[in-house]
C-alpha cells in the first residue's frame, strides 16, 4: 500500500496467538501453565499461539490474569477487532508507505508542507521506488530522514534515498548509524507550517523514537509516529525490555490527546483513545 488516503482493512500485526506468545514471554509463564487456566491442552495452546485460531471457549479473565494481559480486550481481539478506517484527507500531505520483503511487511510514512513542498520522510522500509515515485508526483523535495529504530526492516532503504537525495539531514537516536543530528529531548523542526518533536519510547529497541508532527492545517489532529512501540492490539517485541517498553508507551504516547493518529511501524493505523480502550496489554 503506498499513496492509499485510507488505512484500509489491514489485518492487525499481531494475531491473538501473537499477544499470547509476547504476554507469556513477559510474564515468563510456560505453556503448560497458560494452558491450563484457558482450559486447553497444552499442544491447543501452542496451536493458536502459532495460527490465532481459537478452536474452543477460553477462559480470557484466567489467562490474562495470568500473563499481564486485560481479559476482556483479549476476548475482543479475539472476536475480531480492528481499529476503525481511518481517512488520511484529514491530513491531505500526509503518506503511508508499506513494503514487504523476508516475509515482512512494514510501514513508513512521508509528510510534506503544501507550501514550501518540502518533506520529511519516517523510516525507509524496505524499498525506495514507492517512495521516490511519491516524491515525484507530488514535486517535494526531501529536507529529513527520521528513524524511528534502527532494525534492519525499517532502515533497508537508507542508502539508495540517501544516494539520489545526498543533501537530506538523517535524525536518529542510534548509536551506530551515521547521524547529522541526534535526537535530542525538547527538539523541534519545522518543516514549514508542521512542527515536529520527538519522545524517546525505548524498550523494543535501545534507540525506540516517537515523532509528533503538529500544527496540521484545518487544526487536524497530532500524528505520532511511532515505530515498533505499540502496534494496534498489541506492542513489539521486549528486545531491550518489556518493562520500559511498556512504561514508555504509557509516559510517551498515552499522555498524547485521544484524537491523536497513531501511525506504527507494522500493521493499521489507530488512535490513542481506541490502543487505551482496546490494547490488552493496557
Amino acid at each position: 500500500m503506498f499513496g492509499s488516503v485510507t488505512s484500509g482493512n489491514m489485518n492487525l500485526e499481531d494475531h491473538l496467538g501473537d499477544i499470547i506468545r509476547k504476554a507469556r514471554a513477559m510474564s515468563n509463564v510456560s505453556g503448560e501453565a497458560a494452558a491450563r487456566v484457558t482450559g486447553l491442552e497444552a499442544k491447543e495452546l501452542a496451536a493458536l499461539e502459532e495460527t490465532g485460531q481459537v478452536s474452543k471457549k477460553l477462559d480470557f479473565a484466567a489467562l490474562g490474569a495470568l500473563i499481564g494481559l486485560d481479559g476482556g480486550k483479549l476476548e475482543k481481539i479475539a472476536g475480531g477487532w480492528r481499529p476503525s478506517e481511518k481517512d488520511l484527507t484529514v491530513w491531505p500531505e500526509l503518506r503511508c508507505i508499506t513494503t514487504s520483503a523476508e516475509g515482512i511487511a512494514v510501514n513508513c510514512y512521508l509528510v510534506w508542507d503544501e507550501i514550501s513542498r518540502e518533506a520529511a520522510l519516517f523510516d525507509t522500509g524496505w524499498d525506495a521506488q514507492p517512495i521516490l515515485q511519491l516524491l515525484a508526483e507530488n514535486q517535494l523535495q526531501l529536507r529529513h530522514i527520521f528513524l524511528t529504530h534502527a532494525h534492519d526492516d525499517h532502515i533497508a532503504a537508507l542508502g539508495a534515498i540517501r544516494e539520489k537525495f545526498p543533501k537530506v539531514r538523517l535524525h536518529s537516536s542510534s548509536k551506530s548509524a551515521p547521524v547529522d543530528q541526534r535526537n535530542r529531548a525538547n527538539d523541534f523542526i519545522h518543516l514549514g507550517s508542521l512542527r515536529l518533536t520527538n519522545r524517546a519510547t525505548p524498550g523494543h529497541a535501545e534507540d525506540g523514537m516517537t515523532y509528533i508532527i503538529g500544527t496540521w492545517p484545518e487544526d487536524a489532529p497530532h500524528v505520532a509516529i511511532v515505530g515498533d512501540a505499540i502496534f494496534a492490539g498489541s506492542i513489539g517485541r521486549g528486545n531491550q525490555s518489556w518493562d520500559l517498553a511498556k512504561e514508555k508507551v504509557r509516559d510517551q504516547i498515552f499522555t498524547l490527546p485521544g484524537e491523536t493518529l497513531i501511525c506504527p511501524g507494522h500493521g493499521p493505523l489507530t488512535t490513542v483513545a481506541e490502543e487505551k480502550a482496546h490494547n490488552p496489554f493496557f
